[in-house]
């Protein structure tokens, strides 16, 4: 494949101040949360993961995303989203006011059962009551698949698992479908394969991609799905987050050095470097740790 393949635009999905933080020990006061949001719209970020209506008896750290929601100084043309697992979760959320919501499922049997207790033919049945509500409200919903290119327990997944469940959220009503390489062990042949199939079944503009960076693989696997056409791309600031359910298993691959690759290949995302290292730099002082973001190292040398 050559560059001209590459898409001219690419959406970036900020998911930092859900995905990013909903794994910290220490408690992350709301106010801060609601700066780092406010700085990330700032840097020109149009789409973010704002908090997740998930029970938090599971994860503590969102238990504050109605005040969340509710506290942050809206951007026009911003979408505000949520991580919705349930119609309880759903309906939360709404009230909340997001803008989004997103609903989830696994392309491994042993990861469903681990992360939500069901099987991933029951976890599918749990979101067409959503779906339904969501329509008629208007709301976006937006589907994660996890595991897409392995699993800590399973191991290899089956590309073709990834597109029959990538066809049926989308069957269901989802607007977009974002692949989820949630321990970051897949490499771009890998990328090339899944998307080869999903791209069989649904149009590539449909499709998103969330890689981890565990093996350091996640840049050049995004290189594979611009190179497929794909053209949203999940990151979370200073590499933010992990997966609970998946040892060793580090952060998302960082926004910052997603987009100085973008920028470096021209291709137009609207987001501004500078001010997103000042985001950066900010959440990763409040954690008192060093940036995952090899980006905001080089530049604070």
């Amino acid at each position: 494949m050559n560059q001209s393949a590459l898409p001219k635009k690419v959406r970036i999905v900020e998911v930092g101040p859900r995905d990013g933080l909903q794994n910290e020990q220490q408690t992350i006061p709301t106010a801060v949360k609601i700066k780092l949001i406010e700085l990330l719209t700032d840097a020109g970020l149009n789409s973010i993961e704002a908090g997740s209506f998930v029970n938090p008896k599971w994860v503590p750290q969102m238990a504050d995303s109605d005040a969340v929601f509710q506290g942050i100084s809206r951007v026009a043309n911003t979408t505000y989203a949520a991580l919705t697992p349930n119609m309880q979760g759903y309906e939360r959320a709404i009230a909340a006011g997001a803008d989004e919501v997103a609903i989830f499922a696994a392309a491994s049997e042993a990861f469903s059962q681990k992360n939500i207790n069901c099987s991933i033919t029951e976890s599918l049945q749990r979101f067409p009551p959503i779906l339904d509500a969501a329509q008629q409200a208007n709301i976006p919903v937006r589907g994660y698949i996890s595991c897409v290119l392995g699993c800590p327990y399973e191991g290899a997944v089956s590309p073709i698992v990834v597109a029959d469940i990538a066809e049926q959220l989308f069957s269901m009503g989802c607007y977009e479908i974002s692949l989820g390489d949630t321990i970051g062990v897949g490499t771009p042949g890998q990328v090339s394969e899944m998307l080869a199939l999903c791209t069989q079944r649904l149009p590539v503009e449909k499709l998103a991609v969330h890689f981890h960076d565990t093996y350091g693989q996640a840049l050049a696997n995004i290189y594979a799905a611009l190179l497929h056409g794909v053209s949203v791309v999940d990151s979370s600031i200073a590499g933010l987050g992990g997966c609970p359910y998946a040892k060793g298993a580090s952060g998302n691959v960082a926004t910052e050095d997603v987009l100085y690759m973008l920028d470096g290949l021209q291709i137009h995302s609207g987001v501004n470097l500078d001010k997103l290292l000042t985001a950066g730099r900010y959440i990763s002082d409040f954690l008192q740790r060093s940036s995952g973001s090899k980006v905001a190292n080089a530049r604070s040398q």
